[in-house]
This record gives structure tokens, C-alpha cells and sequence, in this order.
């Protein structure tokens, strides 16, 4: 009897044929760096809302900011390189599972002591996820990886805020449906996630990976040094707007309106990344340069606003300042990303972002001290523009100082 030749099974129940293509991977990834950033942006309206039910200080408000930039970097020192050994798969499909639990619980905070915990459990996901999720769109595409990682977290920190306000000022249940929203694009992405093909060899050494470690390969280390003012300055635009741009804009205005609170982090961070994709062709010098002349612009001009207690400048100096804050973020992180290899991007992106999250925690913290202390919040916003200004200054000179560092 004739033994039957075996029958290969069809390609689509292959595991490889299960997989997402690669373009699709990027978006996906793209999308769960939007929506981690939109998450952590969402509360930002809402804080008045808490206020009024618990009646908690400025102090409180900025603590509870500032807790969440903390966490983020606890998450980024000890699980910041974890996706170069474990590979990026495990750590965004645990991210995005925390994420989820974290939107349940602010869904049911009941009092400030919850709302510490939710953004400390959000500060931890995304702080694991925000290096795996950025190493991964450069595994797929340098160019355009880079350009990803810019752009997606502005955007979604403007989303987030423009579609909580919105939520708040017009739809029912305003501290419940924004994290359901989000709760169930987490879990649809934590799923998407399932089907991504790994792009990071698994490597040894990942249990070491969880010490706290602040290094960077040797042809990065300059660069770095180079691009930390315009990191700093950016950032703490960005931290500022995000704990006291609601307060401040209200008070210019004079209007209680939920969706005025997230107007001007939407048009700071949403600026950000329009700049960023019109000037992606640039070269990294180029947008360092640009940035950080643009930034002390728009950051000149809101102070003016302020002393004129004029919105409408206002908006336009934020304008101009998200303009800035996007194209230097984006000089500085291909100026880093530039002379590296896989299994090192990780690693540096941790250190990048941890620069980044501490000068968007520490003045806002500062600022709302001084809120809370009898500070007039207009006085605080100009005594802090002034310092950004400053800082902007120097990364403007330092971008031309020492140009040879730099990679294009």
C-alpha cells in the first residue's frame, strides 16, 4: 500500500501568516503610544471637577501631576531596558493590562488618596511601556520611527486633553466615561499586541537589566549632554501647561469652561506634532536650531499675553512654543537615536525620557507650591516662563557650540 505524501497545512493557520504586517505592527505601536500619553493627559480637565467634589489645594493638584512624572521614571530606571532582553511583545501587552486596571481605577476613585493611586499605577505602565513602545517603531523603520516618536505622544497628550474636556463640559458621567473610553482601547490594543511579530532578539542578562542604571553608549554620551537644555526647556513647557495651563487660562478668561482647560494643552502639544511632520525631511542640527529659536519666541510672546491678560495672544504664543517644544524634541531624540544599535535603543530612549519626565514633574510640583503658598497664578506663570525662556537661550547656543556632536 502506497503511504500518502502529508498534506501541508494553508498558509493562513501558520503561525507567521497570524501575524500583522509590518506596516500595520508600526501603526499599532504608533497608536499605543498615543493613547498611553492621551491616558495620562485625560485627568488634566477633570482636576477642577476633583477639586470641587474633595476639595483638595493647588499643592495637591501639582503633587498629584507630579507623582505620576515620578512614577514614570521609577518604571523607566528599572524596566527601561527590560524589552532589549525579554523582547517588546511581553512588556506592552503587561502595559497595556496595567492600563487598563488603571482606568477602572480612576472610573472609581472616591476621594485624592484614589486619584494618587491611579496616577501612580499609570506612571509605572507607561513609564515600562514608553521605551519598548519607542524601540520597537525604530526596530520597524529608523526614519520614520523617529519621526513616531515625536509625533505620537504630542498628539496624544493633545487628544487626550481636548477629549476629556469635551466629555466633561458636554456629555454625562464626565469622571467615568473618558476612562471607559480608554479602558477598552487599551484592551483592544493589549489583544492587537497578540498578533505583532517580535522585532527584539531575546538576550541574557534581563533580571540585571532591572537595576537602576543611568548609562548611554560612549558616541551618545555628548550628543546627550548637548541636547539636555532643550530637553529640559521643552519639557517643562509641556509640565507646566499640563498642571496649571487649565487654572491659568481660566483665570485670563474668566470662565469656569471644562473644555477651555485642555484648549491650551491641546494647542501646545497638537502644534508640537504639526510641526514636527511638516519639517520630518530636516536634518536633526536643523531642527534643534529651529526648535530652540522658536521656542523662546513663543514662550516671549505668551509673557506678553500674560501682561496684557490677553487669550487670544495667549494661544497664539502657545502656538508658537509647541511649534518650538515639538521640532527641538525632535532634533534632540534623532540626534541621540542616530548611532545606535538595536539592542541599545531601549536603554537610551530610558534616559532620554527620564530627563524628559523630571523637568515636567519637578516645575510643576515647584509652581503649585508657590500656588498654594498665596502666589498669584499669573506671577508664577511669568516668574516660570522667564526661566524656560532662559533655558530655551542656552540650548539655542549650545545647539550652535558644539555642531560637530551632532548627527544628522
Amino acid at each position: 500500500m502506497t503511504r500518502a505524501t502529508p498534506v501541508p497545512l494553508p498558509p493562513a493557520s501558520s503561525p507567521r501568516a497570524r501575524r500583522l504586517p509590518p506596516k500595520a505592527a508600526f501603526l499599532l505601536k504608533a497608536s499605543i503610544a498615543l493613547s498611553f500619553l492621551a491616558g495620562s493627559a485625560a485627568p488634566t480637565p477633570l482636576y477642577a471637577v476633583y477639586q470641587a467634589q474633595w476639595g483638595f489645594s493647588s499643592t495637591m493638584l501639582t503633587v498629584v501631576f507630579g507623582v505620576y512624572a515620578l512614577a514614570v521614571l521609577l518604571a523607566l530606571l528599572v524596566a527601561g531596558r527590560l524589552s532589549d532582553h525579554v523582547g517588546r511583545r511581553p512588556v506592552l501587552i503587561a502595559a497595556a493590562a496595567a492600563q487598563a486596571l488603571t482606568m477602572v481605577v480612576f472610573a472609581s476613585a472616591t476621594g485624592v488618596g484614589d486619584l494618587l493611586l491611579a496616577r501612580v499605577l499609570q506612571g509605572l505602565s507607561t513609564g515600562a511601556a514608553v521605551a519598548a513602545v519607542g524601540a520597537g517603531l525604530l526596530d520597524l523603520d529608523r526614519t520614520r520611527g523617529a519621526v513616531a516618536n515625536a509625533v505620537a505622544p504630542m498628539l496624544g497628550t493633545a487628544l487626550g486633553g481636548i477629549l476629556a474636556g469635551s466629555l466633561v463640559q458636554y456629555l454625562p458621567q464626565p469622571t467615568h466615561l473618558v476612562y471607559a473610553v480608554m479602558g477598552a482601547v487599551f484592551v483592544l490594543q493589549g489583544v492587537a499586541v497578540l498578533f505583532v511579530s517580535e522585532t527584539a532578539e531575546r538576550r541574557p542578562g534581563a533580571l540585571g537589566s532591572l537595576r537602576p542604571q543611568l548609562s548611554v553608549p560612549a558616541p551618545v554620551l555628548k550628543p546627550l549632554l548637548l541636547v539636555t537644555p532643550a530637553i529640559v526647556a521643552s519639557w517643562a513647557v509641556a509640565g507646566f501647561y499640563g498642571s496649571l495651563g487649565p487654572t491659568l487660562l481660566r483665570s485670563l478668561a474668566g470662565s469656569a469652561s471644562f473644555l477651555l482647560g485642555g484648549l491650551a494643552l491641546f494647542i501646545l502639544a497638537g502644534s508640537g506634532a504639526l510641526a514636527v511632520l511638516a519639517l520630518q525631511q530636516r536634518s536633526a542640527q536643523w531642527l534643534l536650531r529651529i526648535g530652540t529659536s522658536v521656542l523662546p519666541a513663543g514662550l516671549a510672546v505668551v509673557m506678553v499675553a500674560l501682561a496684557l491678560r490677553s487669550v487670544a495672544l495667549f494661544l497664539v504664543g502657545t502656538a508658537i512654543a509647541g511649534a518650538g517644544f515639538g521640532t527641538a524634541f525632535q532634533g534632540a531624540l534623532r540626534t541621540l537615536v542616530g548611532p545606535l544599535a538595536p539592542h541599545q535603543r531601549a536603554g537610551v530612549l530610558s534616559v532620554l525620557f527620564i530627563v524628559s519626565y523630571l523637568a515636567m514633574g519637578v516645575p510643576a510640583v515647584v509652581a503649585g507650591w508657590r500656588l498654594a503658598q498665596g502666589g498669584e497664578i499669573l506671577a508664577i506663570a511669568q516668574a516660570f516662563d522667564g526661566v524656560v525662556l532662559a533655558l530655551a537661550l542656552m540650548a539655542l547656543l549650545g545647539s550652535f557650540a558644539r555642531r560637530e556632536a551632532v548627527v544628522a
